[in-house]
């Protein structure tokens, strides 16, 4: 029999090293380039070639305008930089509206309005229109011209679904950037109807949600309605609100495993008052619509139904 032979080193697979010679080098991050948008002219002085600048760490905005990559993340300087490249741009649509704060995603398009002789042209990541826009419908917004909340809304409001529109209107309510009466006597029909739905929602969640009650045919809730226990001490702040049944709908959102304990302890004194109580999240409002509604219809009408027989001296 021959004698077996022992293995003393290590088994596996073998992965070559890589020589230094074979890993790109550094890119050259000039300092002052760093600080914002510059020119094919600045970057050589700053000792940057302009094939140098065709690598991945620089943005290319425009024809001769260039910003570091990691600057693109700061949205309030690359707007600086489109309104350094266009001085007679005006920035409109979503674009504007997220200028003035109102609520929604940073937009990954950038949307600007030009005159008719303007040069500037629509390119990846840019949509140019051109239009003659009225002095008053001009403002600014930390130095960039952009075009006012109204307008803005008012454009927008023609071009989204109604549910999308009324969630900016909302906002822009909440944020006391317009009032209730301006937006239901704009001049575009389909501002002044919106407006007429709007409410000073805390999210464009809680507008969907509402959003879908009165698509089903459900009377319009209260919004962001005070709620308090049998003394009258607050006890927490409705999303959604039906009087009649005593019956709040809440959306549940991201934040809502972050508070968990806060919010629990809240549900117990809503339903220790004797309110109703409906939850739903962002996957009921995506994909159960009707579950939602026929739910809130059934809550409405137990809830009613209950407060009937309520002596009115308990009815609140």
């Amino acid at each position: 029999m021959a004698p077996q032979r022992r293995l003393t080193g290590w088994v596996g697979i073998y992965k070559p090293r890589r020589h230094a010679s074979c890993v790109a080098p550094k890119p050259h991050i000039p300092l002052e380039l760093k600080l914002g948008p510059f020119t094919v002219d600045e970057a050589r002085t700053a000792g940057l070639s302009p094939t140098a600048l065709r690598g991945k760490s620089w943005l290319r905005l425009s024809n001769g305008l260039y910003c570091w990559r990691e600057l693109a993340d700061d949205h309030w300087k690359l707007l600086s930089a489109w309104h350094r490249l266009s001085p007679e741009a005006l920035f409109a649509g979503h674009t504007a509206a997220w200028l003035h704060g109102i609520d929604l995603d940073r937009p990954n398009v950038i949307e600007v309005i030009v005159p008719a002789s303007s040069g500037t042209r629509s390119r990846p990541g840019v949509i140019v229109r051109r239009s003659k826009i009225a002095t008053a419908d001009v403002t600014t917004v930390r130095g960039l011209r952009a075009t006012t909340v109204m307008r803005t809304l008012s454009d927008l409001c023609s071009r989204l679904e109604s549910v999308e529109a009324l969630a900016l209107i909302d906002s822009a309510l909440r944020l006391k950037l317009v009032d209730k009466t301006s937006v239901t006597r704009a001049a575009r029909d389909c501002l002044r109807s919106l407006g007429a739905l709007a409410e000073p929602a805390e999210s464009p969640m809680e507008t969907r949600l509402r959003w879908i009650l009165m698509q089903a045919g459900l009377p319009r809730p209260q919004v962001q309605f005070d709620l308090t226990d049998h003394q009258g001490r607050f006890i927490g702040r409705a999303d959604l609100y039906y009087p009649s049944a005593r019956l709040v709908v809440e959306y549940d959102g991201l934040n809502h495993r972050d508070r968990l304990i806060q919010d629990n302890r809240r549900q117990n004194l809503i339903l220790g008052a004797g309110y109703r109580l409906l939850r739903f999240t962002a996957a009921d409002i995506r994909e159960r619509r009707d579950a939602i509604a026929s739910q809130v219809r059934t809550a409405l009408s137990a809830g009613v139904a209950a407060s009937a027989r309520r002596p009115a001296a308990a009815r609140r």
